[in-house]
């Protein structure tokens, strides 16, 4: 076998010489070519394209999860677990601002006054020295005529608290009116928010109240950080408690049928809502004062009815961001180039988690929503009086909230519609558990509270937030906003058939705001 392989190795060796010799004879010579080099560049662009998209996609991988972590630290709102106990959200607070958090009811100091008192007499039946005896009255809430004439003197006393610490008001500051019922822990926590706000000194605050209560006025006057000023609304159900707009004793029963209303002769009788309901009054309250107070405002105040800066709208249970006026006064700046046709600027949205990373500087535009930007909103003047020129189309309108109420003057009335710039990265968070569409079952839970805390502390440090611009976001594709039907409830057409009689909506701005009381 090794021999027939060799033997045929040689065989083909000489083959190729004879070739070669045969060639050589014939007078050609080969001459190996260079190589040209294209297979080449096809292999070296190949390699370079694959090294481009493997770079590509690692790049868009790390930004992936660069904004996913940034994302998750900005979502702690709606998913982490925050430490809600009093002394956790005390911790984040300045110690100077605890004595806004700090109750200091009237029944307790009466309380403890009573409880010193009698351990001073018992020292004093063992035969020991004890001390004197604190005279203290206990604290008896006051009745509803004592209530009337405070509310009567407060409104006509205009009286603005801090103005000699702070100046008068001038007419570029901004005006924050707060809208306020009975929910005082909320209202703490707000304060204290208001008061690490930069430029806050520069404002003026109007509480506006629809239940007179002692301890809410103390929390309020203790304020002394900006302007204060304090208004009634005089027409409250605490005011009237058995009669209009409270509950009276004739007061069609929500659930009655018509035909029987009508022949019961109940009040408001031919007037049920659209779905066959009559008034609540617990319901109705809310509209009712928020027409009144922005009249008041607007309208009525010395210090505020010449005012044409803008008027922010927040409630008792909101929170607001250190940077709030800042961005206001930002957006307000660059509303020409931004947003010619806004004449609304929102600064509060309902979301359950914030990315401050994407969207701290940004804003966005589009047509006014009630149950999207109802939340620390801000209109002029200009914007006010057309709307109040609609007032009857606002209270005719059968639905007992305010907000929906607002839109559909903007979409049947107002020549000029309602349209909001919105910051993406929200500087007025809604903080309350319970109110009149909400009712969980811990009404007393700071977990809302520790958790929009540890939000705007995340924002702070990672320098979030006093944005250097803004920049208007691409928007969104939107339905074109339908014309709603109302929530009922509001069975008020009363007081638009009798606006003289009963002066609450529309208000006759002329009239006393005594005399509901005579």
């Amino acid at each position: 076998m090794l021999c027939e392989k060799s033997i045929g190795q040689r065989c083909r060796q000489a083959r190729r010489e004879h070739c070669a010799l045969a060639n050589l004879a014939k007078g050609r010579i080969l001459i190996p070519l260079p190589n040209t080099g294209a297979m080449g560049r096809k292999r070296n662009n190949f390699y370079m394209r694959s090294i481009f998209i493997l770079a590509l996609l690692l790049f868009g991988l790390l930004q992936y999860h660069s904004f996913n972590y940034l994302d998750s630290r900005d979502t702690m709102l709606g998913e982490a677990v925050t430490n809600d106990s009093v002394d956790a959200i005390l911790s984040m607070v300045p110690a100077t601002l605890h004595k806004y958090l700090t109750p200091h009811s009237r029944n307790q100091s009466s309380g403890s006054a009573l409880l010193l008192n009698a351990s001073a007499a018992a020292l004093a039946g063992a035969g020991l020295n004890s001390a004197t005896t604190i005279s203290f009255g206990i604290y008896r809430p006051p009745n509803i005529t004592e209530i009337r004439r405070q509310i009567v003197k407060y409104n006509e006393m205009q009286m603005v608290l801090n103005e000699d610490t702070f100046g008068p008001l001038q007419n570029d500051s901004v005006i924050i009116v707060i809208q306020v019922h009975t929910r005082i822990s909320y209202l703490r926590h707000l304060i204290v928010s208001l008061a690490q706000a930069r430029d806050i000194s520069k404002s003026l605050l109007v509480f506006s109240h629809d239940y007179y209560d002692d301890d809410i006025n103390d929390l309020v006057q203790q304020i002394d950080f900006c302007k204060v000023l304090q208004i009634f609304y005089p027409y409250s159900i605490q005011t009237h408690p058995n009669e209009y707009p409270g509950v009276d004793p004739n007061d069609c029963p929500r659930n009655i049928k018509k035909e029987q209303a009508i022949i019961s002769s109940c009040n408001n009788a031919l007037y049920p809502d659209l779905y066959g309901h009559y008034r609540e009054a617990k319901f109705t309250q809310t509209k009712h004062h928020w027409w009144w107070k922005a009249n008041r405002v607007f309208n009525e105040l010395e210090v505020t009815r010449f005012h044409t800066g803008p008027v922010l709208f927040l409630e008792e249970d909101h929170y607001v961001a250190e940077d709030f006026l800042y961005l206001l006064a930002m957006m307000q700046q660059r509303t020409q180039d931004l947003c010619p046709q806004c004449n609304i600027l929102s600064l509060g949205t309902y979301l359950k988690t914030f990315n401050y990373y994407t969207y701290h500087s940004k804003v966005e535009a589009m047509p006014w929503i009630s149950s999207k930007h109802n939340m620390g909103f801000a209109f002029n003047r200009t914007t006010w009086m057309s709307i109040r020129r609609c007032a009857r189309h606002f209270c005719s309108y059968d639905d007992y909230n305010w907000d929906w109420s607002l839109q559909h003057v903007s979409q049947q009335c107002l020549q000029r519609k309602l349209h909001a710039m919105i910051v993406k990265g929200p500087r007025v968070f809604h903080i309350g558990e319970c109110g009149v569409h909400h009712k969980n079952k811990n009404c007393e839970s700071n977990q809302v509270i520790s958790k929009v805390q540890h939000v705007l502390r995340i924002a702070r440090k990672s320098h979030q937030l006093f944005p250097r611009s803004l920049v208007m976001a691409v928007p969104s594709l939107m339905k074109k906003s339908k014309l709603r039907k109302g929530n009922g409830g509001w069975g008020d057409l009363l007081v638009v058939l009798q606006p003289a009689a009963i002066p609450i909506c529309p208000i006759n701005l002329t009239a006393s705001i005594a005399v509901v009381f005579k």
